[in-house]
């Protein structure tokens, strides 16, 4: 079958959009690793789809596959660019736009022709909703590495994340430490590993592990999980300017708590591919 497809970023974390209202497909995991291929296929971190929502007031049911074929919860930097990519293709004309996701309803706040505003909703810290095994009453939690204790800490933006804050982000250890705390035995759904430098109140500076992809040039959820510890533990004030090596989002927490991320949009080409 052939599909039509357009290619988009946020902050050169890069995705394939699908349209599936217009289009009738059914991916298996292996064609969403195909397509994914940065060699044989399009190239993203992740495949995103489009999708009708049953659900009332709901303008759409919202996929996130990573380059590995796995399904997950939330993507941050994606869903920016999903409300981009339904406008362009005339799927909807609204500015303020509901869509469903394995992790809850989003509402996505259309400012221009680049730039987006997410609501993220409250962090959450209960272990069991991070699905974590372990129970600490500071969340501080311990990890070794090379003989040496690494401290975390954990937080779910509707999907998992662990929070390391190191002096340098640009001497962090981010494939090796990534790639292990990824799999630790108490995430039984693996997690999304956070690498954060605080600059000063107002700053940090970080780089991302994901789950299923490796290190990223951005990830919007892990810069709201990034503010979140660091507003929890008082490190940061209630909106904080997250830098990533792809480039900067804003991360706000309102007077309920809850986080609205605000960022750019990249449109990089389209086409039809063969599956």
């Amino acid at each position: 079958m052939k599909l039509k497809f357009v290619k988009m970023h946020g902050l050169g974390n890069d995705f394939v959009l699908l349209d599936g209202i217009s289009q009738n497909f059914n991916l298996t995991t292996d064609n969403i690793r195909d397509l994914s291929h940065r060699k044989f296929g399009i190239g993203c971190d992740q495949l995103l789809i489009a999708q009708s929502s049953s659900k009332e007031d709901v303008d759409f049911r919202y996929r996130i596959f990573n380059s590995d074929g796995s399904e997950v919860e939330q993507c941050g930097n994606g869903v920016r660019c999903f409300a981009q990519f339904v406008r362009r293709l005339g799927l909807t004309d609204k500015e303020v736009i509901k869509v469903e996701t394995l992790a809850g309803i989003f509402v996505l706040h259309v400012r221009d022709n680049i730039n987006v505003t997410v609501e993220m909703g409250k962090p959450e810290f209960e272990v069991g909703e991070i699905s974590f095994s372990e129970q600490s009453e500071n969340n501080a939690y311990m990890f070794e590495h090379n003989g040496q204790q690494i401290e975390f800490a954990v937080v779910s933006m509707g999907n998992p994340h662990a929070v390391i804050f190191v002096d340098d982000v640009n001497l962090a250890d981010v494939q090796e430490v990534g790639s292990r705390l990824e799999i630790d035995e108490r995430f039984p759904k693996r997690a999304n590993i956070q690498f954060v430098q605080v600059k000063n109140r107002q700053n940090i500076i970080q780089r991302i592990f994901e789950r299923g992809v490796g290190e990223t040039m951005a990830s919007g959820s892990g810069a709201c999980a990034a503010a979140a510890v660091a507003q929890q533990k008082n490190r940061v004030d209630d909106t904080v300017q997250i830098t990533m090596p792809g480039g900067m989002l804003e991360i706000h927490r309102n007077e309920n708590g809850c986080l609205l991320m605000t960022g750019p949009t990249e449109f990089s080409f389209e086409g039809s591919v063969n599956v």
